[in-house]
């Protein structure tokens, strides 16, 4: 079971994680979305495609972009569609 974790709070919870480049890709309903916020920023990945971002914000603290996902990732990574990354001090442990 994967677990992201930031400021006290459970960002995710799953057993069913995708594992790509090193970071647990976690399944859409394995997100507690009251702890984010959807920002204006996104990268491009070469085979993976244009990734969004989201804010977390847990007891009137944000970490900024700290969650990303692929909305309409490309072929190669469509078991990653919407699930959703955690990085910027977020602890994940499996």
């Amino acid at each position: 079971m994967a677990k992201a974790t930031w400021n006290g709070a459970i960002l995710a919870q799953s057993e069913n994680c995708e594992i790509v480049e090193g970071n647990y890709y976690f399944p859409p309903d394995s997100i507690n979305q009251e702890y984010l916020k959807p920002t204006e920023t996104h990268t491009t990945c070469g085979w993976k495609g244009v990734a969004s971002y989201y804010t977390v914000a847990v007891n009137g603290e944000e970490n900024k972009d700290a969650a990303w996902y692929y909305p309409q990732p490309k072929q190669k990574a469509e078991n990653i569609k919407n699930y959703v990354a955690f990085w910027r001090g977020v602890k994940v442990e499996s």
